[in-house]
């Protein structure tokens, strides 16, 4: 990566930076795309595509129909209720 597209990327950005910035990006950048570059490289051909690096399962409960909670307990702890309501101040008049 050069100078001049360092420059862009940063414009992109809406960055301004400085001649000693200009040139430590250009060099930081520079060293990332050759590393993404050696990656290409790597022989992937036998190797499983996979979502996640590390096997897990899924630990939640199946989802179904199950009664509801009671409105007494639903309500317990309401600081103000309206009949089987949670009582809050009105928004609209």
């Amino acid at each position: 990566m050069n100078a001049q597209e360092v420059q862009w990327v940063a414009h992109l950005a809406r960055l301004q930076l400085t001649p000693t910035g200009l040139e430590t990006m250009t060099r930081q950048l520079s060293a990332i795309v050759d590393y993404v570059d050696r990656l290409k490289e790597v022989n992937t051909e036998d190797v499983e595509p996979m979502g996640h690096a590390l096997s897990f399962s899924n630990v939640f409960r199946d989802d179904g129909p199950a009664a509801s909670l009671p409105v007494a307990d639903a309500l317990a702890n309401a600081p103000q209720r309206r009949g089987d309501f949670y009582g809050v101040p009105a928004v609209l008049e």
